[in-house]
C-alpha cells in the first residue's frame, strides 16, 4: 500500500431500540512496521478548538486507536478482552471500557478493513453495543474499493 491513503471509518452504536450511526472519510498516512499497520490522520471536531491526531495501529492481536489533542485517549480493542481506558475530553474524563466481542482483519495488497463489534461502557456502567468498520487503501485505488 502506498504512504498516502483514503480512510474510511464508519460506526453504529446501539442503545436500546436506537440506532445512532457515524461515518467519515478522510485522507491520511499509512505505513507498515514490525509487522502492524500504522494509519496517521488529524481530525477537527466541530464546536472545539484545535485538531485532534489519531494513530490506529492495527497488529496481529487486535487494534489501538490513539488519539491526541483535544481529545485524548488509548482504546485497545482485543477479541474476547475487556480493557479499560481514560477518555480526556475538554469536559472532563471518563473511564470507558471496551469489550471486544469480535475482530475481522481483512489485508489485500492495497486495501485493508477491519471490521470490530465491541461492547461500551462508561463510568463502569454498560452504555451500549458497538461497531466500527475501519477501510484504509491507497489513494490512487480509492475509487475502486471504497465505491464499492
Amino acid at each position: 500500500m502506498t504512504r498516502d491513503v483514503l480512510i474510511s471509518i464508519s460506526g453504529a452504536q446501539i442503545v436500546e431500540e436506537d440506532n445512532q450511526a457515524v461515518e467519515m472519510i478522510t485522507r491520511g498516512d499509512y505505513f507498515l512496521k514490525n509487522g502492524s499497520h500504522y494509519i496517521l490522520y488529524d481530525e477537527v471536531q466541530e464546536g472545539m478548538e484545535g485538531v485532534t491526531r489519531n494513530t490506529i495501529k492495527i497488529h496481529q492481536s487486535g487494534m489501538d486507536i490513539i488519539k491526541r489533542g483535544s481529545t485524548s485517549v488509548h482504546m485497545t480493542f482485543e477479541k474476547e478482552k475487556k480493557n479499560i481506558s481514560c477518555y480526556a475530553t475538554p469536559f472532563g474524563e471518563l473511564m470507558i471500557g471496551i469489550r471486544t466481542n469480535d475482530i475481522r482483519i481483512a489485508e489485500e495488497e492495497d486495501r485493508l478493513k477491519v471490521q470490530v463489534d465491541y461492547t461500551l461502557d462508561i463510568n463502569y456502567q454498560h452504555v451500549s453495543e458497538c461497531n466500527i468498520v475501519l477501510e484504509v487503501c491507497s489513494k490512487d485505488t480509492a475509487n475502486i474499493h471504497l465505491l464499492n
